[in-house]
């Protein structure tokens, strides 16, 4: 059987065990709103890659060469994918990127409108932080290791991270903005997200402080290479199988990998990184590294 064949069977395994926890993310107890309720969930379980969580749960593996990591990581992984999940809504806004299909689904605010489309991140956004001290009540992992993996979410979900990404992309044009500053778009807006999951799987897998930073790299070579990725795909891509329509950068005149650099060198810049983030993985001497090595050459190849 084929590395590719593996991680897909793997990444599927992981995106079944995530959606489960997400149908009982948000306690059927709590006196919710129904339309905030639904609203929320519509878009939790819209389905996708699930590649955050997946990202959490195979490197707390990787980390400990246990299976039974998982099941402490799994609420940390759920918390990664609320907060993917919430970016999604707003990025979609009429004030955003104005997009009226996710996943092969009317987007959130299409079904609910605006209002509640950004409540309903919010929601999602809030709640992510509920769900990580349930790792450490739960006794999977230690007080110390929850507290560091919400003081990573803050910084890395916020103002120095996803949404500092999301901003430089608003404001960058076509003819103003520079590779450099195309680089700080895509480490920060998809990146950072890319680098908590790995490094909470890491922390929740016991690594060292080096192997932290080791993970680190990984993590942000593979989230660049995962974006650059996505702007190649937007050019060339299905759109049946991207579950959304192609072209939409070059409509909005947006910035891209191959805008500035060509298709062809922008293929080549997703190796280059793809394969500096596996000498960090093996750099770092995990107990089980193969997984990490098939899941980043899984991301230079994928179609959608």
């Amino acid at each position: 059987m084929s590395d590719t064949v593996l991680v897909k069977s793997y990444l599927a395994q992981c995106a079944a065990i995530v959606e489960q926890a997400l149908t009982e993310v948000l306690p059927a107890q709590w006196q919710v709103p129904d339309k905030l309720r639904e609203s929320m969930m519509y878009s939790l379980e819209a389905g996708g890659k699930r590649l955050r969580p997946a990202l959490v749960l195979a490197v707390a593996e990787a980390i400990s060469g246990d299976e039974d990591t998982v099941t402490k990581a799994l609420p940390v992984a759920c918390a990664i994918e609320c907060i993917h999940t919430y970016s999604l809504i707003h990025d979609d806004l009429p004030a955003m990127d104005d997009d009226d299909y996710r996943r092969g689904k009317l987007t959130n605010h299409k079904v609910y409108g605006e209002a509640m489309a950004i409540l309903a991140g919010d929601a999602l956004l809030t709640h992510a932080f509920h769900l990580i001290p349930k790792a450490a009540k739960a006794g999977g992992v230690s007080a110390q290791v929850a507290l560091d993996i919400v003081e990573d979410l803050a910084m890395l979900a916020g103002a120095r991270g996803m949404v500092g990404g999301q901003v430089a992309d608003m404001l960058g044009e076509q003819g103003i903005t520079s590779l450099a500053e195309l680089e700080y778009i895509h480490l920060h807006k998809t990146g950072d997200l890319v680098v908590f999951s790995v490094t909470a799987g890491a922390r929740i897998g016991g690594a060292t402080e080096e192997q932290i930073k080791l993970l680190e790299q990984y993590g942000r070579n593979i989230g660049l290479a995962f974006q650059i990725q996505d702007d190649i795909l937007d050019l060339i891509g299905d759109e049946t199988k991207l579950g959304k329509k192609t072209n939409s950068d070059v409509e909005q005149q947006k910035v891209t990998y191959p805008f500035l650099l060509g298709l062809e060198e922008s293929k080549a810049q997703v190796e280059r990184l793809t394969q500096d983030a596996k000498s960090a993985v093996l750099t770092a001497g995990l107990a089980a590294p193969d997984r990490l090595l098939q899941i980043a050459d899984y991301l230079v190849q994928r179609d959608h």
